[in-house]
């Protein structure tokens, strides 16, 4: 597993600023890792942030052409691009943004102080598992931003700010440079080119690489049949171990649970049941079904046999946030972002949305990118053992297990993996 660059962060829980050997069966242990203890308000911040995630999973899922396409997401991520982006915002932009994102009845100082609790906490839970959380700020040189705004997010989200000449066609390289770096150069771009009135990006980087606490054999991996939607058949590298995993199941899915390193991060894998399909899960996805599905686990002895998958997903966010009722914040003449710049009149060009995940013998690799684009009015227009058998599609979720903050969630309808 590659080193891991972990932010040597102080941790703050009380918001008191503004901002295995061959046939073994492994068991879990009772109490594994460390624990993280959120107060209320970060609480809400992490439900906030989940109930956001699993509305734009449900949003793009909906909107796919024929509901065959791989989807993956990071809600944490573009929680964050936003949770900046809000920073800036006012009047009813605001009030548009803390409904979208869910973070109505909280403080200004509580939510910019709740995302850097969630920063500290997730980057440092567990030494076994690299889990970095970078933000960064480019601004056009010749352009005011108000230092409150660039001091907040400094402050409270990490966040590096660079000033650069938008003009200069090297600025795209040194952005796109800046993702690269953060992701461990699993997304090596974001943008393509500078709308020549573009005045500011504020991206957020998500890196996640952890070995499973129990890792499958290699020389246990075969070739196997995966049934799809459409009822065709593909064939696939499906890996196969026997332990002890949380289980769970009800009358639309059965699901393991796939613990990294020291146990605070996991993957949760949902099945469909017979009659059922990975877009009824996603359709009885809500934040209350979410919380009570992760809390009805018990341990079992699995034979499990998954497929190994490497997924990329890239996807422009705008039409889905503003489904969500996010619309003010991308019309050129009623978004008010005054608290960047009170003399400009700016707007949200395009949020747009990366992911990489390799899901493997050895452990999870994800990164992922968002990136908010902000304009002048003036540009243009905005754009025995039990056996559990994943041979069919399904739907997945990194989490954390104490604060349930879902890292990635993703519908897998064809496991491709390419080396």
């Amino acid at each position: 597993m590659k080193s891991r660059l972990l932010f040597l962060l102080s941790v703050s829980v009380l918001l008191s600023f503004s901002c295995k050997k061959t046939g073994d069966i492994p068991s879990e242990e009772n109490i594994p890792g460390q624990k993280i203890f959120l107060d209320t308000k970060a609480k809400a911040v992490v439900e906030a942030g989940n109930t956001f995630g699993i509305k734009l999973f449900k949003n793009l899922a909906a909107n796919t052409e024929d509901g065959q396409e791989n989807i993956v997401i990071s809600p944490l991520s573009v929680s964050m691009a936003l949770g900046m982006t809000y920073n800036g915002a006012d009047n009813e932009t605001k009030t548009a943004m803390e409904n979208t994102l869910e973070l109505q009845g909280m403080s200004i100082d509580e939510i910019n102080g709740s995302y850097k609790t969630l920063i500290d906490e997730l980057t440092s839970v567990d030494p076994d598992v690299a889990m970095e959380i970078p933000n960064s700020i480019w601004y056009e040189n010749s352009f005011a931003v108000q230092d409150e705004f660039i001091t907040t997010n400094h402050d409270c989200f990490y966040a590096e700010v660079n000033p650069l000449d938008f003009s200069n066609p090297a600025s795209v390289d040194i952005i796109n440079n800046w993702v690269a770096d953060n992701t461990n150069d699993k997304i090596t771009s974001i943008l393509e080119e500078i709308n020549p009135m573009s005045v500011m990006f504020l991206i957020n980087a998500v890196y996640f690489n952890g070995t499973w606490k129990y890792e499958f054999e290699e020389q246990n991996t075969t070739t196997e049949t995966f049934y799809l939607s459409n009822g065709t058949t593909t064939e696939v590298d499906i890996m196969k171990q026997r332990a002890t995993f949380n289980y769970s199941s009800n009358e639309l899915f059965e699901a393991v649970d796939l613990q990294y390193g020291g146990g605070n991060f996991s993957m949760v894998v949902l099945l469909p049941k017979d009659g059922f399909g990975p877009d009824d899960i996603v359709i009885g996805l809500n934040e209350n079904n979410w919380s009570t599905w992760m809390d009805n686990f018990n341990k079992m002895d699995i034979q499990l046999s998954m497929p190994k998958f490497k997924l990329e997903y890239e996807k422009k966010l705008n039409q889905a946030l503003i489904d969500l009722g996010m619309g003010i914040a991308f019309e050129p003449s009623g978004a008010d972002f005054s608290k960047i710049n009170p003399n400009a009149q700016l707007y949200i060009d395009f949020v747009k949305h990366k992911v990489f995940i390799d899901v493997n013998e050895e452990g999870t690799e994800a990164a992922a990118i968002t990136v908010v684009g902000i304009v002048y009015t003036s540009a243009g227009e905005g754009d025995a053992p039990y056996f559990f058998n994943v041979n069919k599609p399904f739907v997945f979720a990194i989490k954390e297990r104490d604060t349930k903050s879902i890292i990635f969630i993703g519908k897998v309808m064809d496991p491709e993996y390419e080396n």
